[in-house]
């Protein structure tokens, strides 16, 4: 998988996490992995389909505790239950940071859309990403832990990368 595919995706989160929170939230990248077959291992997960010149799945996971954190400092005042407005906040969120980065792949000269957000809620849900590779980025921050997931090629109607 190419490097601008994926930065986009982890300038994206940072600054999503800074605006929506409006504070400069300290974050650490941990090591990286490729990945071809994904059990969810966090509470949550936003899916969000990507198509166009690059085609793929960029996926966003997190506890419970870093989603009511984020929550929280979105807000301004403690959201102590995992509840709908925390679901919604936090697919928002991935489809924000997603939006970003489409917009950035654009301006690199992949112009692509993307699908409405997904939300999983649970752990051990096996995501397949069939035969496009993902790299996982886990995210440390004060908040919580954010893992982002890039599975993203370059489409074959649109290239002649035999992808």
């Amino acid at each position: 998988m190419k490097a601008e595919f994926i930065n986009p995706f982890i300038m994206a989160t940072l600054a999503v996490l800074n605006q929506e929170t409006g504070r400069k939230i300290n974050v650490e990248k941990g090591p990286l992995a490729i990945q071809a077959s994904y059990y969810t291992t966090n509470d949550i997960t936003v899916m969000i389909g990507v198509t166009g010149t690059v085609q793929g799945i960029a996926m966003y996971g997190l506890n419970e505790r870093m989603a009511k954190n984020f929550v929280s400092a979105m807000l301004g005042h403690p959201v102590p239950v995992m509840d709908a407005m925390v679901e919604s906040a936090i697919a928002e969120m991935g489809n924000v940071i997603t939006g970003i980065a489409s917009a950035e792949l654009e301006r690199a000269g992949f112009p692509c859309t993307i699908a409405p957000p997904t939300v999983i809620i649970g752990r051990g849900v096996v995501i397949s990403t069939i035969n496009i590779k993902r790299l996982q980025i886990p995210l440390l921050t004060e908040l919580g832990d954010l893992e982002v997931s890039v599975a993203l090629r370059e489409s074959k109607k649109y290239c002649s990368c035999g992808g």
